[in-house]
């Protein structure tokens, strides 16, 4: 567990804790000089005093699930373009696979990487294939490398062949 789940699970529960042992306290002293309303007056306080714990242990804990939720998805990114650098191409029905996502988590994960300028190459959405390939050639050629035909700049960094679809994606 991480450094955080820890950290807003202590929190939380000494919140609790506080606040329990607090009202158990004065629901159980027989005191007859503590009335009811000092007794209400006890548990008050020590909600005063838990609520600021069990409400930031509670902000951690959601922090550090948010934080693991990123960490997942950065690391299905690094597997990905791992995957695509030492094989040259890869099927995203297998990547995918490979990753535990869907088709369209892959696609999200493929764009995400593009928009950070982590990976340059094309991906033929048609046949399934994404290919690693060198910017400087496909800049050069102004060639498909799927069907050989005329590109058309459709984006910043952003390529497409406007005979198969091929997208071709341009770090810079």
């Amino acid at each position: 567990m991480s450094q955080g789940k820890t950290l807003g699970l202590i929190l939380t529960v000494a919140g609790a804790a506080i606040f329990a042992l607090v009202a158990l306290w004065a629901i159980v002293n027989n005191d007859p000089a503590m009335t009811a309303s000092a007794k209400v007056l006890a548990v008050f306080f020590g909600l005063v005093i838990s609520a600021p714990l069990v409400g930031f242990g509670v902000y951690v804990l959601n922090k550090a699930q948010a934080e693991a939720g990123e960490e997942k998805i950065i690391a299905k990114q690094r597997k990905l373009l791992n995957m695509v650098i030492t094989r040259g191409q890869v099927n995203i029905p297998e990547v995918a696979l490979e990753l535990q996502a869907t088709r369209d988590e892959t696609k999200h994960l493929i764009y995400d990487l593009i928009g950070k300028e982590l990976f340059s190459g094309y991906v033929d959405w048609e046949g399934g294939v994404l290919y690693s390939s060198d910017a400087g050639k496909l800049k050069q050629g102004g060639q498909c490398p799927k069907c050989g035909g005329a590109l058309q700049l459709a984006g910043k960094g952003l390529v497409k062949c406007p005979y198969c679809g091929a997208e071709i994606f341009l770090s810079q």
